[in-house]
């Protein structure tokens, strides 16, 4: 019996176990975050939002601002349905500049939306 209770205790090594510490700072965390998957996003978005200014009269841009820049796609917020409208008529002018101007975005299509 003392035999098979020796085996028991060398086969699980009873005793204190050994933790690993696999924690990490939350700094480091947001730092990793910052630096691979927000900083190159805010940088492509940045780059947008300074040509839509460019591009805009000053009084369509104070009736709407970028929300979403993903899949090739630009969403507009518009917080009317007639500047809309307008958005609307640019809309292929606009795509075409900003295709120049920001060709790493790849945007193919600009949707507007009153909001």
């Amino acid at each position: 019996m003392a035999n098979e209770s020796e085996q028991v205790c060398r086969t699980f090594r009873w005793g204190p176990r050994r933790r690993v510490d696999n924690t990490a700072s939350l700094g480091d965390v947001l730092s990793g975050l910052m630096e691979n998957r927000i900083s190159p996003q805010q940088e492509r978005f940045g780059l947008i939002t300074d040509a839509w200014s460019q591009l805009l009269p000053v009084e369509l841009c104070r009736h709407c601002k970028i929300v979403e820049v993903s899949g090739g796609r630009l969403k507009v917020s518009v917080d009317s349905s007639a500047y809309m409208y307008e958005m609307q008529l640019l809309s292929s002018e606009l795509l075409k500049e900003l295709a120049s101007m920001c060709p790493q975005a790849k945007i193919r299509e600009i949707k507007f939306a009153v909001g």
